[in-house]
């Protein structure tokens, strides 16, 4: 099999379903530091939706929300079943319909045939398929595209500032389905997009007294696109993937890996713009440097903020986790810095997973 048969090239944005895209432009604004490059809505033409883009670096996420009180719209209906959360994982592709007819060769549900969008700026052509849940892949063809975003939308003019937090790009996208369905959508992305398995962690590496998680990590032939799947195992009480498959109303994006070069002055500029993360006791630190050697970093630096270390035979990581950024607990962020290391912390699971059930249990999901 070819390790990229549909010549997939990076993640081009993320799109988020959300309420008030106005609103949560200004927060991924405030407190991410995404800068909002272009907008259409009512403007531009567009009649049933607003729709604001921020970018900030290779990190681009599109936020859209309903302009109607009509309850069949696909935007609302996505909204009533699962709150704020993300709808298209798009991939940049050299050409769209050449991808969109090799996925469905190969067994993929399409959403939408290959359409070329153009105005005086270029050509975009944008085709997708289904994924997990109610979430899509669109395939994008940018040709060379000059515009802001793509046809339809109009450039933002003096937009207010946006903080530097030191974000450059995806590291990668977790999703959670159901019990059982794990290797389905393993084998899914195998099939469809070519993707091979870089790693399996079960319920014996991810666990604690009372919960568990398996996940396999799927990544594109380069490694530069990494879709890790998560499903609950059994455990005495409910997991945090149990949690978000209940409050998301069924599979979707579990959370956003962000990368940055400096990992301590992202987390001082994200917690100074109002992100909180998740605490794991003093008593981890005491036994990081038996665990994972010299690092470059200060230990108490690491200390004080809550970030975590791993190593593994390449390097290390230095990775923390969000709380929610919406009311229900569902879509969180990871910050990530690698330093060779090409896992994804698997040192680190048994104490993520207790200050995520100490959360839990604060919201009596546990």
């Amino acid at each position: 099999m070819s390790h990229d048969p549909l010549d997939l090239q990076a993640i081009d944005y993320v799109e988020f379903y959300v309420g008030n895209a106005r609103q949560a432009a200004h927060f991924y604004r405030a407190t991410l530091g995404l800068q909002p490059i272009a907008y259409a809505g009512l403007e531009t033409g567009v009649r049933d939706r607003a729709s604001y883009v921020l970018q900030r670096r290779n990190v681009r996420f599109v936020l859209s929300a309903p302009l109607r009180p009509d309850p069949t719209h696909p935007i609302a209906q996505h909204i009533a079943r699962h709150g704020d959360g993300v709808k298209d994982i798009a991939l940049r592709v050299a050409d769209a319909a050449a991808a969109y007819a090799e996925a469905l060769r190969r067994g993929a549900r399409g959403v939408q045939p290959p359409t070329v969008l153009e105005d005086a700026h270029g050509r975009v052509v944008k085709a997708s398929i289904a994924t997990y849940g109610d979430t899509i892949h669109s395939f994008v063809e940018r040709d060379g595209y000059e515009g802001p975003f793509m046809p339809g939308y109009r450039r933002i003019e003096n937009p207010a500032p946006a903080p530097e937090t030191g974000i450059a790009a995806i590291d990668h996208i977790v999703g959670n389905v159901e019990l059982g369905k794990m290797n389905e959508w393993v084998a899914f992305y195998a099939r469809i997009l070519g993707f091979e398995q870089l790693l399996h962690f079960d319920d014996q590496d991810i666990s604690t007294e009372y919960s568990a998680l398996m996940s396999k990590v799927m990544a594109d032939g380069s490694g530069k696109i990494k879709f890790p799947i998560n499903e609950p195992a059994e455990g005495r009480k409910k997991s945090q993937i149990d949690e978000y498959l209940e409050f998301y109303g069924g599979p979707g994006a579990q959370h956003i890996a962000l990368a940055s070069a400096d990992i301590i002055a992202s987390v001082d500029a994200l917690c100074a713009a109002g992100i909180s993360f998740l605490r794991v006791p003093d008593s981890y630190y005491d036994e990081l440097p038996a665990r994972v050697g010299p690092i470059k970093e200060d230990l108490r630096a690491l200390a004080q903020r809550g970030i975590l270390v791993d190593r593994d035979d390449e390097g290390y990581l230095l990775q923390i986790f969000s709380q929610p950024l919406q009311d229900r607990p569902t879509v969180f962020l990871e910050i990530i810095q690698r330093r060779g290391s090409r896992s994804f912390g698997k040192g680190n699971f048994k104490a993520l997973f207790e200050a995520l059930e100490r959360e839990q249990a604060l919201r009596g999901n546990l």
